[in-house]
């Protein structure tokens, strides 16, 4: 009768095993809950970035357009002092055939005045588009340099939970 075994270690080892079984349950469900917070919070930091993107897009083109502007009516008004011209030298061939040679110089004189207008305007207007894009691309810069920031620190923060993780683990495993 001495060959019979004692029905009791087996049940200490079953409940042992369920309790393992079922702490490594507790463990990977908390595991699984940590690394779903991760990945929501990488979906905030994009959807976040998406929208930084479209408010810069939407900066800039606000930025630009009042200047596209100021050309285009700048354009309108070169074309309309164009025509005007045309039109004034027309008259003054056939009111003025004798004095023809005088107005061809006043004319000239008044194109090189255009002109200096025109490329004095021009380089006010590239020197404010520079400073507009400098100032815009500043922005962009410091904006991505925080973003950076804030994903090193996730990235550092989701090495540290696996680190815990693995610490847990080991711990339980032992």
């Amino acid at each position: 009768m001495g060959d019979q075994k004692d029905p009791k270690p087996k049940e200490d080892l079953k409940s042992f095993e369920e309790r393992i079984v079922h702490q490594f349950h507790v463990i990977s469900e908390d595991v699984i809950s940590q690394v779903k917070q991760v990945a929501e919070g990488v979906i905030n930091v994009n959807e976040k970035l998406e929208r930084f993107r479209e408010e810069v897009k939407f900066e800039i083109e606000n930025k630009t357009q009042p200047i596209a502007q100021a050309v285009f009516a700048l354009d309108g008004k070169l074309e309309k002092t164009r025509e005007e011209l045309r039109k004034e030298i027309h008259g003054a061939r056939q009111e003025l055939a004798g004095e023809i040679q005088e107005t061809r110089q006043e004319l000239e004189k008044t194109r090189q005045e255009l002109r200096k207008e025109i490329q004095e305007t021009r380089e006010e207007l590239k020197t404010e588009i520079q400073e507009s894009r400098r100032e815009v691309l500043a922005a962009v810069k410091f904006s991505y340099a925080e973003l950076d920031r804030r994903l090193t620190t996730l990235e550092n923060e989701f090495v540290e939970l696996k680190r815990r993780v693995e610490k847990i683990e080991g711990r339980s495993v032992s």
